[in-house]
């Protein structure tokens, strides 16, 4: 079978590894003499950040993200940042501090309304001036956003998460220190472990799947459930190593591969229930791979690929690999997953978001499309 033509862009500079973390005020220091850090809703975890760039000299502006970045939120910060008329952004926390630290680092140099650059809601227009440089610190194992070039946005007027996006927003340096992740809550390890596992296989069923985010995914496929298993039962160094590099393929692969209709419907589901999106997309791989499964034709690249997945999830799960799909979506529940309808989902929800995850960005590379209809099944198969 002949290659398909793809392009493959560089990503900012990659550390990983257990204590790489200790590298970040040296190498903030070469960027820049005053920064905004964004971090999380804790801002005790990044005092040892904030301490050590400051006994660099560097003056340091801290703003938190207390939850999934909203437009609102994200016009408030920007005034503040730019008074304080930083060079860099460093970014501490989960995927949603990251994605707001990129956002900030795009938004601060332009002139124009942050909506005139959002997706679908907005005016998608590109950035007129270069973003700052950032520096991303992942604490959880989930969205890979530390190598991505979009921050996703939640726009309440419009009940949708929507993408700000563009290929300079990819952060400068990405340091993915695995101790970072080590005691994270079990229901956060489980609802963004189960996001790191559905972005490395999103992309292996895309259509647009090439040879290097084939073999980003081929072997973090088999890597992912084991080790998300595993720290559902005991707090465990070398399976965060492993869903830590689990997370940064998926987000290497999503950005050069695209995602799926797990993804397609993230975007509308979060808008209209503010639900953590890992949830999201733990309660809807399995519904989503099992309805793939329904429209593969049989010999097709998809079927065969599926047949993959479904190997990799069964010896994982010690089944057969005819019941992997199943036997992963009672595993995750099992386990704490919500169902949808826990999270906020309801029946009369179902056909407006089919609707809106038909249109949404992360369903163009789906390998079949979906009609209407056969995403409202799907939703009800996952709440």
């Amino acid at each position: 079978m002949p290659l398909p033509p793809f392009t493959f862009g560089p990503s900012g500079q990659i550390l990983f590894g257990r204590g790489r973390a200790a590298e970040a005020p040296a190498l903030v220091a070469g960027m820049a003499r005053r920064v905004v850090l964004v971090h999380g809703r804790d801002p005790g975890r990044a005092g040892w950040l904030i301490e050590a760039l400051t006994e660099a000299g560097l003056g340091v502006t801290a703003l938190a993200c207390p939850g999934e970045p909203t437009l609102p939120l994200l016009e408030r910060a920007l005034a503040t940042a730019r008074e304080a008329a930083p060079e860099a952004v460093v970014a501490l926390g989960g995927g949603a501090a990251i994605d707001f630290g990129k956002a900030l680092a795009a938004l601060i140099p332009q002139e124009t309304a942050p909506l005139d650059h959002l997706e679908v809601v907005g005016r998608g227009l590109p950035l007129a001036r270069d973003p700052l440089p950032c520096l991303a610190l992942p604490t959880t194992s989930g969205t890979g956003a530390e190598v991505t070039k979009n921050a996703v946005v939640g726009v309440p007027e419009h009940r949708r998460k929507v993408s700000l996006r563009d290929a300079r927003m990819v952060p400068r340096v990405a340091i993915v220190d695995p101790a970072l992740t080590d005691g994270l809550p079990r229901a956060v390890t489980l609802a963004s472990g189960l996001d790191a596992l559905t972005q490395v296989v999103e992309p292996y069923l895309s259509h647009r799947a090439n040879p290097f985010t084939d073999a980003l995914c081929r072997a973090a496929i088999p890597r992912a459930l084991p080790a998300l298993l595993a720290l559902t039962e005991r707090e465990d160094a070398d399976a965060r190593d492993a869903m830590a590099l689990v997370s940064l393929s998926g987000g290497l692969a999503l950005a050069h591969a695209g995602l799926g209709a797990v993804h397609g419907f993230a975007g509308p589901i979060g808008g209209r229930t503010e639900a953590a999106h890992g949830a999201i997309c733990g309660a809807l791989l399995a519904p989503v791979l099992e309805a793939l499964s329904g429209k593969a034709e049989a010999g097709s690249e998809l079927a065969r690929r599926l047949d993959e997945v479904s190997g990799w999830l069964a010896a994982a799960l010690d089944v057969a690999p005819a019941e992997a799909f199943d036997a992963l979506a009672h595993a995750a529940h099992a386990a704490g997953l919500p169902r949808l309808s826990a999270l906020g989902v309801r029946p009369e929800h179902h056909e407006p978001l089919a609707e809106d995850a038909r249109a949404s960005s992360s369903m163009k590379a789906s390998p079949v499309t979906f009609t209407t209809g056969e995403l409202v099944e799907i939703l009800r198969a996952a709440g």
